[in-house]
């Protein structure tokens, strides 16, 4: 690298490129680029640099630290741009310039992923670092950032229930037990080599237990959330540690009440308790409680037994705390949204409901999915049929709509960093959305 007044040269693949400090060191402490400074970002390497790289992708990366735009020649595969990014610390940057801020109103449909997989699909959860995991029947698909296909994940005709990301390295998956096998529960996966790292084992009376683990739900103190359901009484929610693998705690199920059969937990950081909801159709009636562990407490709970409402109404697919206005939203199979004040006993709280998204008049499908509901960055967002619906503002105003004609229904939907994973009912196909950058003015 030779240096002349701010001024440094560079020999990428036999093509000579000249910038300065300044350029370089807006791509960060963490880059290629700032390594080559020392803690005061002076060049700490002063010496002639030669880097073995493509240098059609260097320029376009060079020219994204000058201008902060991305301008990609048509003669360079994107693939081939991401992998040059990822060497040189600059993904970050390539995708902030490409996809702006995530916003459910401005959510793009940049990609649809077809493939091959037994069953119908399951679940489909966004992974930390941009890419996501698919589970169909006794298969998962874990895809990376760039939606390259890793090793599969498969438990050989043993159903998947829900899977989980710990890190961008690691996946739990929860599974039926099969009956004569032992087998069954939840295991730690590598997302790379689908390898099974270790399974979480149930303790009951210093017995090991098999059992169905069902849905999970993760803390920021390292630990895991599981519902159980076994073959004599360990029925609840157990607790495990994500790092050693071993079991914390359990929360048995009190009588009358659902925890083993569980659809949905949510771990709550400002209560300190886990929501757990069991909804029709897999009871009856639905079951709605927050637990304390550390006083093993149900702290605030909420059933539809004995509620006069209409059969509509009473039908809850799916719910979602939200802490911040201390309440639970819940939907119905017409997507209408209900809320329940946390603040009050849940025993006689009744749900505020709201029918809006029944003016859409939307015709249903012969096999319609349940609706799911999630939280991101202050908008709510809904699926319902073959589109998902965002909702903002304190009184929840729909706003936007997501919708691709291709592959069905969506049965499951998932939202982390910068991009939405919709996944299709009736053809194995997931959609990527994505939000545009803002236009430049």
């Amino acid at each position: 690298m030779g240096l002349s007044n701010d001024r440094i040269r560079f020999n990428v693949g036999g093509r000579i490129f000249e910038t300065t400090a300044t350029t370089l060191a807006n791509a960060g402490r963490g880059s290629f680029f700032g390594a080559l400074f020392d803690e005061n970002w002076n060049l700490s390497q002063p010496e002639d640099l030669f880097i073995d790289r493509n240098p059609d992708c260097f320029a376009v990366l060079l020219d994204l630290l000058r201008t902060g735009d991305l301008n990609i020649p048509p003669n360079i595969p994107e693939r081939l741009l991401h992998k040059e990014a990822m060497f040189y610390g600059l993904i970050d940057h390539l995708r902030t310039a490409k996809w702006g801020p995530f916003d459910g109103n401005r959510l793009h449909l940049s990609r649809s992923v077809t493939g091959i997989a037994p069953g119908d699909g399951t679940a489909i959860r966004a992974g930390p670092d941009g890419g996501c995991c698919v589970a169909h029947g006794s298969v998962v698909h874990v895809f990376d950032w760039m939606l390259e296909e890793h090793p599969t994940i498969n438990l050989d005709y043993q159903r998947v229930n829900d899977v989980g990301w710990i890190d961008s390295g690691n996946i739990v998956l929860s599974a039926c037990e099969r009956l004569g096998r032992g087998d069954g529960g939840m295991g730690l996966f590598s997302s790379s080599s689908g390898e099974l790292r270790y399974k979480f084992q149930v303790s009951h009376d210093n017995q090991i237990k098999s059992y169905s683990a069902g849905a999970l739900s993760f803390s920021p103190d390292s630990k895991i959330f599981t519902s159980c359901k076994g073959r004599s009484n360990e029925y609840g929610i157990g607790v495990w540690d994500q790092i050693t693998g071993k079991q914390l705690d359990f929360f048995y199920e009190s009588p009358g009440w659902s925890l083993g059969d569980a659809d949905k937990l949510q771990w709550l950081s400002g209560k300190n308790c886990l929501l757990v909801a069991t909804l029709f159709p897999r009871k009856d009636n639905c079951y709605i409680s927050l637990l304390d562990f550390r006083d093993k407490n149900m702290v605030w709970s909420w059933s539809d037994i004995g509620f006069l409402a209409t059969a509509e109404e009473k039908r809850v697919r799916d719910a979602i705390a939200m802490e911040e206005s201390n309440s639970i939203c819940v939907v119905n199979e017409f997507e209408d949204l209900g809320f329940i004040d946390m603040r009050m006993d849940g025993g006689g709280s009744s749900v505020r409901w709201s029918s809006r998204s029944r003016l859409m008049k939307s015709k249903m499908p012969d096999e319609p999915c349940y609706p799911k509901l999630a939280l991101h960055e202050g908008q709510l967002f809904s699926s319902m049929n073959d589109s998902i619906s965002v909702f903002c503002g304190s009184d929840w105003v729909l706003t936007s709509r997501l919708k691709r004609s291709y592959g069905g229904s969506i049965c499951d939907f998932s939202i982390g960093g910068d991009r939405l994973f919709a996944l299709h009912s009736e053809e194995n196909v997931f959609d990527v959305w994505e939000t545009l950058p803002p236009p430049i003015i």
